[in-house]
C-alpha cells in the first residue's frame, strides 16, 4: 500500500500544478496584449499630432499662395480700373482662386467632393480688399414682400470717417441661385453706392448652386414644421460660407443681417470695448438679439463655422454657437449655473446695443418678427449738423411741429405730408460756401 501512494501523491501534485501554470501563462499573454495595445495606442496619437503638425503647415503654406494671387489680381485689377463715378460694373469670375481655408468641410457635405469649385463664390463684385480691421458679414435672401437690405447699407456707412472706411470691408453674401435675382440685387448695390464699390468698402458674392446639398428630407426636430428646418438648415450653410470668405481678409469678423439699423458711432463704439477685454473672449455682443452684432477674432472662424457643419441640419444658429461654448469651458459634473459662468467669460455682452432689428417680413415664408432690442434704446428721428447760416423754404404741407427750420437747425426732425410733384425744398445760403461733394 505504501508504494502505491508515491505515484498517486506525484499525480495529484501534477493535476494542481496544471491549472496554475495554464494561469500563469494565460496572465502572461493577456499582459503582453495590454502591452501592445498601448503602443499601438501611443502610436496612433503620435502619428495624429504629427498629421496635425502636417495640416497647420500646408494650411500656412496655402494661405500664404493665395494670399499672393489676391495680390496680384488686385493689381491687375488696379492697372485696368478707370477711376471714374462712371465706371463699369465689374463682374469678376474668380473661381479656383478664392482662398479654401476649411477642406474638412467635404467630410461633412460630401456631395461638394462631385462639384470641384462649389465651395468658391461664382460671382464677386468689389476689390478684394484684404488686411483690413474689421470685416462685416451681412447674408440676404430673397423676402415675399419688403426688403431692408439698402436701408441697411445706408445705415451702417452713413456717417463713417474715410479712414474707417479703408480699413474695413463689408461682404454682402446674396444666398441665393437665381442668377436674375443675384444680379438684381447686385446692381441695387452698386447703384446706391457706386463709390464705396469702387473703393473695395463692398463686396456682393453668391454661392454656386451645387454647393447646396440636397435639403428636400431633412429630419423634423423641435416641432418645426418642414419649411422651417429646410430654412434654418440653409441658413446654417449660409453662414459658414460667408465667414469662411471672410476670415482671411480682417482681423475681426462682425456678423450682421440685412435688416438691421446702427449706431452712428458703432466702429468706435465696437473698438473701443474689445481694446479694453483684459481676458480671453470668443464672441462679443452688441446686440442680444439672435445672430446680429456678434464679433468674432478671424483666427477662430475655422473653428466655429467646422462646429456648425457638424451640426448644420440639428439646431438653429444661435443655440449651435451656444453648445460650442458649452463644449469648451463646461464642466459636466458640475451644475448649470457654474456653466453659464463660464460660458460668460468667453461670450461677453456689450450695453447699450449698437444694432437694432427693424424687419418686419422674415426670410421665412409667411413669418412676421417685431423683435426689438431693448438696450439699443430709442431710435433717433434726427441727427444735429453743424449748417451754415442759410434760409429755408418749402412747399410742402408741415405736419404740426415738425417744421423745416427746426431740423436744419438740428432741433427736430421734419414731417410733411401729401407731396405731390412739383413740391420743392430750398436752401438759400447767407455767405458764399465751397461744394466739397455731394453725398
Amino acid at each position: 500500500m505504501r508504494r502505491r501512494h508515491g505515484p498517486l501523491l506525484t499525480a495529484l501534485c501534477l493535476g494542481a500544478a496544471f491549472p496554475l501554470l495554464w494561469y500563469a501563462a494565460w496572465q502572461g499573454s493577456r499582459g503582453n496584449d495590454l502591452d501592445m495595445y498601448q503602443s499601438q495606442l501611443l502610436e496612433l496619437r503620435q502619428r495624429l499630432l504629427y498629421a496635425e503638425k502636417e495640416n497647420k503647415k500646408r494650411s500656412h503654406e496655402l494661405s500664404s499662395a493665395l494670399d499672393e494671387i489676391k495680390h496680384v489680381v488686385a493689381k491687375r485689377m488696379n492697372s485696368t480700373t478707370n477711376h471714374t463715378d462712371d465706371t463699369k460694373w465689374k463682374e469678376l469670375n474668380l473661381t479656383r482662386k478664392l482662398p479654401v481655408h476649411f477642406t474638412n468641410m467635404y467630410y461633412y457635405l460630401p456631395h461638394l467632393r462631385e462639384y470641384e469649385d462649389a465651395i468658391f463664390p461664382n460671382v464677386i463684385f468689389g476689390q478684394q480688399r484684404t488686411g483690413v480691421s474689421l470685416v462685416m458679414g451681412i447674408p440676404t435672401v430673397k423676402r415675399e414682400k419688403h426688403h431692408y437690405l439698402i436701408n441697411t447699407l445706408h445705415s451702417l456707412l452713413y456717417e463713417l470717417s474715410e479712414e474707417q472706411k479703408n480699413d474695413c470691408v463689408i461682404i454682402i453674401f446674396v444666398a441665393e441661385v437665381n442668377a436674375e435675382y443675384v444680379n438684381s440685387v447686385a446692381e441695387s448695390v452698386k447703384t446706391s453706392f457706386p463709390r464705396e464699390i469702387q473703393s473695395g468698402v463692398l463686396e456682393v458674392i453668391s454661392p454656386p448652386a451645387s454647393y447646396y446639398p440636397d435639403l428636400s428630407n431633412l429630419k423634423k426636430t423641435f416641432g418645426d414644421s418642414e419649411d422651417r428646418v429646410r430654412w434654418r438648415t440653409k441658413q446654417n450653410l449660409d453662414y459658414s460660407f460667408l465667414m469662411l470668405y471672410a476670415q482671411p481678409k480682417g482681423t475681426f469678423y462682425l456678423q450682421l443681417e440685412d435688416d438691421i439699423i446702427a449706431k452712428p458711432d458703432y466702429i468706435q463704439s465696437i473698438e473701443n470695448f474689445a481694446a479694453k477685454q483684459s481676458q480671453e473672449w470668443m464672441i462679443l455682443e452688441f446686440s442680444q438679439l439672435g445672430f446680429i452684432g456678434k464679433l468674432f477674432k478671424s483666427e477662430d472662424l475655422p473653428l466655429i463655422v467646422e462646429f456648425f457643419l457638424m451640426f448644420y441640419k440639428d439646431k438653429p444658429i444661435d443655440w449651435l454657437i451656444d453648445h460650442l461654448l458649452w463644449v469648451k469651458v463646461c464642466n459636466p459634473e458640475k451644475d448649470a449655473i457654474h456653466c453659464e459662468k463660464e460660458k460668460a467669460k468667453l461670450r461677453i455682452r456689450a450695453k447699450p446695443s449698437l444694432f437694432q432689428h427693424v424687419g418686419i417680413y422674415s426670410s421665412l415664408a409667411g413669418k412676421i418678427q417685431n423683435l426689438k432690442d431693448k438696450d439699443f434704446g430709442k431710435n433717433v428721428l434726427h441727427k444735429t449738423h453743424n449748417n451754415p447760416p442759410a434760409k429755408v423754404d418749402t412747399s410742402l404741407r408741415t405736419y404740426q411741429q415738425y417744421t423745416l427750420e427746426k431740423v436744419y437747425k438740428g432741433k427736430d426732425c421734419f414731417w410733411a405730408s401729401a407731396p405731390v410733384a412739383g413740391d420743392y425744398i430750398s436752401f438759400t445760403f447767407l455767405n458764399p460756401l465751397k461744394v466739397e461733394k455731394k453725398c
